[in-house]
């Protein structure tokens, strides 16, 4: 079965993102700990659109969508990456999800998204005052991107960072991971 989705991402430029200040993670009392999030599917083909113009495009592999924190760092990157090049859930020959992005030579679409450290607690609106600044958010973004690629051989295409993107996937399965960097989930 396959579902189609749409996502339309919004410029994070002036939203408050990464004002440097922290704010509890939760109410379990974790303290003030930040954690890179990935929102990862895996997909038969998505692709992502700017300005009417794809800019990247895969079929069958992973569509990542990542949310950089402040405070991140190469921990982090590190976590998300191996995790990303090594989670099993694609099929073997018996129909068990036990293979990997590399394991199906598969590809990884990887989105930039700030919105994933939304935190809709307290009110309607949400609050992003835990997201990296753009600065950040983009080297650790580049960074985990070269990751894959570099130190995992995994192909990877991008969005373009900061950009009113317009994300199409065919979600396999539907299959649909969670990762933090700091195992909060």
């Amino acid at each position: 079965m396959f579902t189609e989705q749409r996502y339309r991402l919004g410029v994070a430029a002036g939203s408050g993102c990464g004002s440097g200040k922290r704010c509890l993670k939760n109410d379990a009392g974790r303290g003030n700990e930040e954690d890179m999030r990935a929102v990862v599917q895996r997909v038969t083909d998505a692709d992502v659109t700017v300005d009417g113009r794809v800019t990247g495009s895969i079929e069958k592999g992973l569509l990542v969508l990542l949310g950089v924190e402040d405070g991140d760092e190469q921990k982090d990157i590190e976590y998300i990456s191996k995790k990303l090049a090594n989670l099993r859930v694609f099929d073997d020959e018996d129909g068990v999800m036990n293979r990997s992005v590399k394991d199906i030579n598969g590809k990884i679409l990887c989105i930039s998204q700030f919105t994933l450290l939304g935190d809709a607690r307290k009110g309607n609106r949400p609050s992003y005052f835990t997201a990296a600044r753009p600065e950040l958010a983009n080297e650790l973004y580049r960074k985990v991107i070269n990751s894959l690629e570099n130190e995992f051989g995994i192909d990877v295409e991008e969005g373009v960072f900061q950009a009113d993107m317009l994300v199409r996937i065919n979600n396999d399965g539907p299959v649909t991971i969670l990762l933090d960097s700091r195992r909060l989930f």
